[in-house]
């Protein structure tokens, strides 16, 4: 799997492009479009399929299959898209999330964060 072109943040703002619309208030059509679909339902579809995608990835890592690692990632990694997309933001919202947490200690990360 290390041969893998690498393609960048360009195809998660692809993706979310395409997705952007689908969303039913850009004319997504559930009957052509499985996105669509699920942004039609609304999250209760789309966080359902986040779950599943998630336990099949935890799976696929016990198992120790490489290449199943990788569909289910992708998988998730949609399904998050799908998410972002409802909820107006973009894959570059979290990898500028991403970048200012680069660097930086995960526990002195997390300690920063405000308390809920």
């Amino acid at each position: 799997m290390t041969n893998a072109p690498v393609f960048g943040a360009d195809v998660l703002a692809r993706v979310a492009d395409t997705l952007e619309t689908r969303l039913p208030q850009n004319g997504g059509d559930p009957q052509t479009s499985y996105a669509a679909k699920l942004l039609a339902k609304g999250p209760d579809a789309f966080l359902k399929k986040i779950g599943e995608e998630a336990t099949e990835l935890v799976m696929a890592a016990k198992d120790g299959r490489p290449e199943r690692i990788v569909s289910e990632t992708a998988d998730l990694w949609f399904h998050c898209l799908v998410t972002l997309a409802h909820y107006n933001l973009r894959p570059e919202d979290v990898l500028a999330e991403l970048a200012r947490r680069e660097g930086l200690s995960g526990l002195e990360e997390k300690a920063r964060r405000p308390a809920d």
